[in-house]
């Protein structure tokens, strides 16, 4: 095998976001929200009136997992969906004040675990959490996707040599 799950950079990616998801799961539950229906709201908050399909991008998720957190919403009162004034078969989704409240309610605990993560890392270190990841998934999809590899050089040539 090589390596023990104790060495591999995998195993403590995966525990620092098991133990994030967990605390941001439990900011929603207050204000009755699940964490996708949190995020939705969120959205929408600041984007009144984005369409379904806008909304899932933006939350990363499947076209059918939004659909049925706008139904669950929709039938619980946070959300209303209205057709597009110009555009009649593009349905907006707007915020409530039922939803305004939820998401307030849900936002000030993901603020107050946003805030705790901040105040471990000096305004120095606060980037690196950001750029760390971003290079894992870089190289996670780098891995996926290799890139071709390049011809040898004729001999006597290195790739950097342009005389010819």
């Amino acid at each position: 095998m090589g390596t023990t799950a104790d060495d591999r950079l995998g195993t403590d990616t995966k525990r620092a976001e098991q133990a994030l998801v967990a605390a941001r799961s439990s900011a929603p539950k207050d204000a009755g929200l699940t964490v996708a229906r949190y995020v939705a709201l969120f959205i929408l908050t600041g984007s009144p009136g984005v369409s379904g399909a806008a909304l899932d991008r933006s939350c990363l998720v499947a076209p059918q997992a939004m659909a049925a957190v706008l139904k669950t919403l929709e039938e619980r009162g946070p959300v209303a969906g209205s057709a597009h004034p110009w555009h009649r078969k593009m349905l907006e989704t707007h915020l409530t004040d039922t939803g305004r409240r939820a998401v307030r309610l849900a936002d000030a605990q993901a603020v107050r675990i946003e805030r705790r993560l901040a105040e471990e890392f000096t305004p120095q270190e606060r980037d690196t959490p950001r750029r760390l990841p971003a290079r894992c998934v870089t190289a996670v999809r780098e891995d996926r996707n290799p890139r071709p590899a390049r011809p040898a050089a004729p001999e006597g040539r290195s790739h950097g040599d342009r005389s010819g």
